[in-house]
């Protein structure tokens, strides 16, 4: 990690900030309480509702923690095209009998009052997704002490980033699960992503900043590998996703494992972005015919996804995955970091005798 980062936990293991539930302070609190750095997810939560999480992981621990915003989104999507495909779910509305949601309640995620709680009542990191915020933006969190990331998907995007002053950026691979944190949403790029590895590199490439490696990390040993090609830290998700202490529904927890979701694929199906998930009917069916319009299409279909679970029918549900979602352990979080940290002590030791020989 940079100087910044590397004093604030023991091991080079961050929990990814899961939007949607999962990032729970429990969850967080355990995580850095652990020796690795726990983040709370901002996204699709009100700005009191933002500050209120966290108060309740100030109350559990005095540990180091982060918190994630999403980047407001720029107006592009094509109203027709949403209309039309409001029209194709209409029978998912009939089947789990709930209304579609509206395609307009907003695009900004509270972004600004949430920057101003967090300047005004910082924590010690603040990272983004879906774009870079200003140079002012990120000056104030420094100011006040904040060190923020930036997600970045290309080494343009790391660019961007540690021109606007960003203190590190967070590197996602293809094999992420979860949306893309690309910065513009392009359909033309849809399924280029590039691998995590050679990702790194290339970002190392092109920025001075310390790099945090995301996608599909699940082992200690991958933690060790991404390590060796230059990252600061190791960002994991889906691996603490089933830990009891996530906020995850319990469906979805017992999908990572489960050989009726053997595969991912990216979808627009649920959201409107590029996101990686647990292949299922829902996606199947429609991930096809969604439109490039986040959010409205996030705000579509957020009623019928709740109503699927529930009804308890993982088959409607978004059930965000990583590429290694196979290898999850149901552990406690703090178990699973010192599991972690064993493993990559390990595949340390294994690499300096080889390297010794």
């Amino acid at each position: 990690m940079s100087s910044a980062l590397t004093g604030l936990c023991r091991y080079p293991i961050v929990q990814a900030p899961m939007a949607g539930g999962a990032s729970c302070p429990e969850l967080a609190a355990a995580v850095s309480d652990a020796g690795g750095l726990g983040f709370l997810a901002a996204g699709y939560k009100t700005a009191d509702g933002m500050y209120q999480e966290i108060k309740q992981i100030r109350s559990r621990t005095a540990s180091p923690f982060g918190v994630n915003l999403f980047m407001p989104q720029p107006g592009t999507a094509d109203p027709a095209a949403v209309e039309v495909y409001r029209h194709q779910l209409a029978g998912e509305s009939s089947w789990y009998d709930t209304p579609l949601g509206d395609p307009d309640a907003g695009r900004d995620d509270g972004y600004e009052a949430k920057l101003a709680i967090l300047i005004d009542d910082p924590v010690p990191v603040v990272s983004f997704t879906f774009g870079c915020p200003s140079r002012d933006a990120l000056a104030a969190l420094s100011a006040a002490g904040t060190i923020t990331v930036v997600t970045v998907t290309t080494p343009e995007e790391a660019q961007v980033a540690q021109r606007a002053g960003a203190d590190a950026v967070c590197v996602q691979g293809i094999e992420a699960g979860g949306h893309q944190g690309t910065h513009r949403d392009d359909p033309a790029a849809d399924g280029s992503g590039i691998g995590l590895l050679s990702l790194i590199t290339l970002v190392r490439e092109a920025v001075h900043l310390p790099v945090v490696a995301a996608g599909g990390l699940m082992r200690g040993a991958q933690i060790a590998a991404v390590l060796a090609a230059g990252a600061s830290a190791a960002q994991l998700g889906t691996a603490f996703l089933v830990c009891p202490e996530s906020g995850a529904n319990a469906l979805h927890k017992r999908a990572m494992t489960d050989p009726l979701f053997a595969r991912t694929a990216l979808t627009r199906a649920f959201s409107g972005r590029p996101a990686r998930g647990l292949v299922n009917r829902f996606m199947h069916e429609h991930g096809p015919y969604a439109p490039a319009a986040y959010p409205e299409v996030h705000h579509l279909t957020s009623g019928l996804r709740k109503a699927a679970a529930k009804a308890g029918d993982p088959q409607g549900m978004a059930l965000w995955a990583g590429q290694g979602h196979r290898l999850a352990r149901e552990l406690p979080a703090g178990r699973l970091v010192e599991l972690l940290a064993a493993e990559l002590d390990s595949a340390r030791a294994a690499l300096a005798l080889g390297g010794a020989r």
